[in-house]
């Protein structure tokens, strides 16, 4: 006797099929999410001078319309966009440090949701991938993420409107283009350090080459546009400052004490001790060797020098500020004012993997360098593994810490310092869901791999 299924079951089961399908091709992303919501709630919320001050401003929107700190018409000298944002979450969930935080993780989620987006834009979902989970667990992020501080809103808007100007300038759309820059406006109006994520967004401009000077300088006028009226009419005409006071901004024209002398290695001492450590730097290294070196990873090449050239330029500034003019924020917050760094080394980091696995595949092929591409896939792989397993190690030490200082010095107290009055012991419940939010991520990774990855070079 022939069966046959009716037509309502049959919907039913192609359904479940989709949803299947659907989780198993997300699962990846959301473990990554998860484990990072785990693991963020295993440490801080960190306090310092700057979270109090940051919260007194907060409050200040709430009580007075204005972000005043302490006093009526003690104005913060920082732009006001994030206050606004703080003050409206308040509003809703109460006003405390605790509850501020809790925005600040979120946003926090939003930059890893935007790596990924970013990279996978840029390079493809592998890479795309790894970067968020690079991102996720570098204890950089992690601290920042779980600080009452305004900088990662404003990386969160650098990396929205960075990837909403990729996506305009690849479909050629204007009316995206000007969101894009509506966006930028918000990042603007957060932190001027926004300003470095314009790095990227205009060469890949330059590079899809459009039809002609004039609709450039169009694109350009549109993209601006926002960002110029709203500072205006803050700087200008609500607080009264005056246009310059939206370059001038906060401890940045401070000077150091007397008896400090930076050095200029300073940024290079705070990214190998504290900001990303050894593995982690030379993955991306050894990721631009290859790109450079192997003609096949070519098809990265323009993504690979677009991280390169804003990483270089935040440094480079940030070095030149500290260094050479002897100003005390961007000396002694490099955790703070090199942060906009932090997703380009993750891209540049995370696509020495497929690179890697490439090189594995094809050296059964090639038997000149047969050695050299093994060896070099075999390096590259490592080096991921070993910046993974150093971050989960460096994140469990800070969870037991109840005072960090980033410092910019060898062997100087000198540096961003950080207070955790609620700091766990070794063998704590927050330590186990610490391990748990790892295992979760990791099982995400490993759901990632379970098949072949691309390994056109295109495809990477």
């Amino acid at each position: 006797m022939l069966c046959t299924l009716s037509p309502a079951r049959a919907v039913v089961r192609v359904s479940d099929k989709h949803i299947v399908e659907k989780l198993s091709e997300n699962y990846p992303l959301l473990s990554i999410i998860v484990g990072a919501v785990l693991v963020s709630a295993s440490v801080g919320p960190y306090q310092n001078g700057d979270t109090q001050w940051e919260f007194e401003a907060a409050s200040g929107v709430l009580r007075w319309g204005m972000p005043y700190v302490n006093s009526f018409g003690n104005l913060m000298n920082q732009p006001p966009l994030g206050f606004y944002t703080e003050a409206l979450f308040f509003k809703a969930f109460g006003l405390s440090i605790t509850t501020g935080t809790v925005l600040i993780g979120l946003f926090g989620l939003g930059c890893i949701v935007l790596v990924y987006k970013i990279g996978e834009a840029w390079y493809g979902k592998t890479t795309g991938l790894l970067a968020a989970a690079l991102f996720a667990f570098t204890p950089w992020e992690l601290v920042l993420s779980r600080s009452f501080l305004i900088d990662t809103q404003c990386l969160f808007f650098s990396l929205l409107y960075l990837f909403v100007g990729t996506v305009a300038v690849r479909r050629g759309s204007f009316k995206l283009f000007m969101v894009s820059g509506a966006l930028f406006a918000a990042a603007f109006l957060t932190k001027a350090y926004a300003v470095f994520a314009l790095i990227p967004l205009l060469l890949m401009l330059v590079h899809y080459r459009p039809k002609s000077i004039g609709r450039a300088f169009g694109w350009l006028a549109a993209f601006f546009l926002p960002a110029i009226l709203s500072s205006f009419l803050w700087y200008q005409v609500v607080s009264g400052q005056g246009m310059l006071a939206a370059l001038f901004q906060g401890g940045v024209v401070t000077h150091n004490v007397s008896g400090v002398v930076p050095t200029p290695f300073f940024v290079a001492n705070f990214l190998e001790n504290y900001g990303l450590g050894w593995f982690f730097l030379d993955a991306a290294v050894l990721s631009l060797l290859v790109c450079v070196v192997y003609r096949k990873f070519r098809g990265t090449l323009f993504s690979d020098l677009t991280c390169l050239v804003t990483i270089l330029a935040v440094l480079g500034v940030n070095t030149f500020l500290g260094a050479a003019l002897n100003l005390k924020s961007p000396y002694l917050d490099s955790v703070k004012f090199d942060y906009q760094t932090l997703p380009f080394f993750c891209l540049l980091a995370a696509s020495l993997a497929p690179k890697s696995l490439s090189m594995l595949k094809s050296a059964k092929l090639d038997l000149n360098l047969k050695k050299l591409k093994f060896s070099v896939g075999l390096l590259g792989l490592t080096l991921l593994a070993a910046s993974l397993a150093f971050n989960f190690l460096y994140i469990h030490n800070l969870s037991t810490a109840n005072y960090l200082l980033f410092r910019v010095e060898p062997n100087v107290n000198l540096g961003y310092s950080l207070f955790d009055p609620k700091s766990q012991s070794a063998l704590s419940l927050l330590t186990v869901t610490q391990y748990l939010g790892f295992a979760i991520a990791l099982s995400g990774l490993g759901w990632a791999g379970r098949k072949k990855l691309p390994l056109h070079p295109r495809q990477l």
